[in-house]
């Protein structure tokens, strides 16, 4: 990809630009100013969707473990798996904030190009869909944050008011609505478009999707508005099939590897990060047939063998879910003082120097599956939409049927591995049976469809999602960690604290925005529709 490269020019002012392009002209005539005509405002969409669906450690350190997916006793992920602060943890903590503002930044600048332009039509209401994605990912992670103020530096606002968490999501969905229902199959398509190379009618059932689960979040708080939407959402027409999947392919050789698999390949991190046994778990209780596909063991014993970057072994029988909240440090949060625990493995005697490893049975993400350095993002799945569809056919909504959306999410979700890699493909008879297996239980229908929420979201890597939606749901019931010198009062965090440079660079909105927090600007405290 060249986009960093053109965008980086816009950002170097008229000097850059000139060396830039052939319209040296043009931009001279006014040097302060870039637009449309000179620029290429397509490139910016492509560029915000590449760094939104790049989160890697900042979500691996911390949402991931938080909400039980992944667990590990390397004490670098002690900010997920024992809430108490390790390595790098506030500078990745902040980029939640960081990374997806900078994401918003290029979608505004990319809607400031085509401001006023018919021929940009559908661009700027993608613009609009995929600035609703962005800006969802912030405020369900912090609550009240920059929206209605956010990007506009140009115009003098360089300290944004903090927006209520409640009017972020009333905004969210009647923008939703609007640009949705806006897009013309008849015009303009994006030239740039990681997600569905310009399709316009996907865009469109991305976007109900989309106001779909904006809805989804208020049904603790709002249920009447959450209701109102998703039955809108409904009618508007969401996902129909895997193939709608919202997902960005990285690009290793050209510069733009995935995040996820470059902090997964670090030795240490390949070698202790595990499935949790809340997922294991759970998944072997179903005989869900992800589980050979999703999980592995090394394929040796010893820590020499662990740290060998290649496939391991995927008997579903032999997997193994670490339990979170412990460590190699002796004690008595030793991994081998955990329940169950199934022993290391030991030295290989025919390497020089070998040691045994204390997590060796343990399951690890699919090597096959996972660890491609060009490997997709997962973003939001058709999956996911027929699941909170489920939920509200559920709760008697106009949605359609429950059953049948559970099924079709089921089905959808095992097919949807095979996205990362043709490894992770289940036969379709396998399939096909494993779903006439599970219907959906009215009795039991909300646990059925939060706790398979839980498995989709964890197995195609999107953590930020699964710990959003553990808070929304209650599912999967999960039991905090204790450990000593916890961030939180030894509780499951709830938000992500505001970046610490906030109370200085935007004082009195930080403040005002913290005075709405029960407990002030604490892991513990809760966004508004956390109730």
């Amino acid at each position: 990809m060249k986009k960093r490269l053109i965008y980086s020019c816009l950002l170097a002012g008229a000097t850059l630009i000139a060396g830039c392009t052939k319209n040296f002209d043009a931009i001279n005539t006014n040097p302060t100013k870039v637009n449309a005509e000179v620029f290429p405002p397509n490139f910016l969409l492509a560029q915000s969707q590449i760094k939104f669906s790049n989160s890697g450690y900042d979500q691996l350190l911390f949402q991931s473990m938080w909400s039980q997916s992944l667990a590990c006793t390397y004490d670098y992920y002690g900010n997920g798996d024992k809430y108490v602060y390790a390595g790098s943890g506030r500078g990745y903590l902040e980029r939640t904030w960081n990374t997806s503002y900078g994401a918003a930044t290029l979608v505004d600048e990319m809607k400031n190009l085509i401001k006023g332009k018919a021929e940009f039509t559908n661009l700027d209401n993608v613009g609009t869909i995929m600035r609703m994605l962005i800006l969802q990912r912030i405020t369900d992670a912090y609550g009240d944050i920059p929206f209605s103020q956010e990007g506009q530096a140009k115009a003098g606002i360089v300290n944004p008011v903090f927006d209520t968490q409640q009017s972020i999501y009333t905004s969210m969905l009647s923008q939703l609505e609007t640009a949705t229902a806006a897009l013309d199959v008849t015009k303009d398509k994006p030239s740039s478009d990681l997600f569905y190379n310009g399709d316009i009618a996907q865009w469109k059932k991305l976007g109900y999707s989309l106001m779909l689960k904006a809805a989804m979040r208020l049904t603790k708080v709002d249920p009447a508005t959450a209701q109102k939407y998703a039955e809108k959402a409904y009618a508007g027409g969401t996902m129909a099939s895997i193939a709608d999947n919202a997902k960005v392919k990285a690009d290793n050789a050209n510069g733009n590897s995935n995040s996820d698999v470059n902090a997964l390949l670090v030795k240490d991190d390949f070698r202790e990060v595990r499935w949790s046994n809340t997922l294991i778990s759970y998944m072997q209780s179903t005989s869900d047939p992800r589980v050979s596909a999703v999980a592995e063991i090394s394929a040796g014993t010893g820590k020499a063998a662990n740290e060998v970057q290649g496939p391991g072994i995927n008997t579903a029988a032999l997997q193994v879910g670490l339990p979170n909240g412990y460590d190699l440090n002796g004690g008595t949060t030793d991994v081998s003082k955990a329940p169950g625990y199934p022993g290391a493995t030991p030295a290989d005697p025919t390497v020089k120097d070998d040691v045994a490893a204390p997590v060796g049975k343990y399951s690890r993400p699919r090597f096959a599956v996972y660890d491609d350095r060009s490997r997709i993002n997962m973003l939001y799945t058709y999956g996911e939409s027929e699941l909170l569809l489920a939920e509200a056919a559920s709760r008697g909504w106009a949605t359609g049927s429950a059953a049948t959306h559970y099924a079709n999410a089921l089905a959808a979700d095992i097919a949807t591995i095979a996205q990362f890699s043709d490894a992770g493909a289940v036969p379709a008879g396998t399939i096909t049976t494993y779903v006439a297996a599970h219907p959906l239980v009215a009795a039991t229908a909300l646990q059925q469809i939060n706790m398979e929420y839980f498995v989709v979201t964890s197995t195609t890597f999107n953590f930020n999602e699964t710990w959003a939606n553990w808070r929304r749901s209650g599912f999967p019931v999960l039991t905090p960690v204790k450990y000593v010198g916890q961030f939180t009062d030894g509780s499951i965090p709830r938000r992500n604290p505001y970046p610490l440079g906030l109370p200085s660079t935007n004082a009195a909105n930080y403040a005002d925005a913290v005075s709405r927090l029960s407990g002030g600007d604490v892991f513990t405290a809760r966004v508004w529709w956390d109730k």
